[in-house]
């Protein structure tokens, strides 16, 4: 009898050992991070602040929001890169993770060092706005009056290999235009240093853009989209000012380290794919030239970025 009861004994506590361990596999068992590229407020951070509440309250753990900002996104880049693949830190992924290969040596493989999770935005185009103290009021006239004033035309940018890096590079190749590129920390402070008067202009993406046009701050010269925004009909498209395959605009996913579980990426795509399609969520960013896509599977934001990188590639001739 002894023996039996000391037999029970240990089938117990392996019983509960195995218990233990199973909750402690279970996904997720502890807070969730989501690591952002750039400052509070930027493009990348406003979907992860919509986002992270609603991952929250489905999945019963933590999730809270990480700006590591620098290196045109790459700080924050690498840091998820080299975090352990359980699901715990995320990158909010945006644009200027398929434009930099092609303009700055990456601490990381886009591709090979992440997997992706989902998209959870498409959008926004770019905005060319300008000071409205500078005389120019169409692309045009801000080419007419740089060719005036070589090398006075200054714009800013959230870095190299940035999405509006590119632009303006592009901008000034092919208008036959000197732009002195003026980097900042972000977008949406590129844009608020054309409000205060430090540079002329800059592509600003459109939810930060539009705010300041509408109150006069800036001057809205034209969109990079590929057509009019129906809700900004009057702003006309850079291929209508002259540049026919003058077209970007961003994304905004999320992404984990490479070698992640699968069942862990899938079941934080089905959670994001919920969140995104609401029309709440929908609702919230689409005045700002923002929308979830279809068609967002780990595997067709895989093959985004792939397109994404392979466009900008080409484009870079690189």
């Amino acid at each position: 009898m002894p023996a039996l009861r000391i037999l029970s004994a240990l089938l117990c506590i392996a019983a509960l050992a195995d218990s233990a361990a199973a909750q402690g596999d279970r996904f997720p068992s502890r807070p969730i991070t989501l690591v952002v590229s750039y400052p509070a407020g930027g493009l990348s951070d406003l979907p992860a602040r919509a986002v992270a509440p609603e991952l929250q309250a489905r999945l019963g753990v933590p999730v809270v929001i990480e700006n590591r900002v620098g290196g045109s996104g790459m700080v924050a880049g690498a840091h998820v890169a080299r975090s352990e693949p359980n699901g715990y830190t995320l990158l909010v992924t945006s644009s200027a993770n398929v434009t930099n290969p092609q303009g700055v040596q990456m601490p990381y493989d886009v591709v090979a060092d992440f997997a992706p999770i989902g998209m959870i935005l498409e959008g926004p185009p770019l905005i060319l706005m300008s000071n409205p103290a500078q005389p120019y009021k169409s692309v045009a006239e801000l080419i007419a009056h740089a060719k005036a004033n070589p090398g006075k035309l200054s714009f800013g940018s959230s870095g190299a290999g940035t999405v509006n890096a590119l632009a303006i590079a592009q901008l000034g190749q092919e208008a036959g235009i000197q732009i002195v590129d003026v980097p900042y920390r972000g977008i949406t402070q590129a844009g608020i240093a054309v409000v205060a008067g430090e540079i002329q202009a800059s592509f600003v993406f459109q939810g930060a853009a539009k705010p300041l046009v509408m109150e006069g701050k800036a001057r809205g010269l034209a969109s990079t989209a590929g057509r009019r925004d129906p809700n900004w009909a009057d702003l006309p498209t850079m291929a209508e000012s002259g540049f026919p395959k003058f077209v970007h605009q961003g994304f905004v996913g999320l992404v984990a380290p490479a070698k992640t579980p699968p069942d862990v990426v899938a079941l934080l795509n089905k959670h994001v794919n919920e969140i995104v399609r609401s029309e709440t969520f929908r609702a919230r960013f689409a005045p700002s030239g923002m929308h979830p896509v279809e068609n967002n599977s780990p595997g067709d934001f895989d093959a985004y970025i792939r397109r994404e990188i392979a466009r900008h590639k080409e484009r870079s001739g690189s």
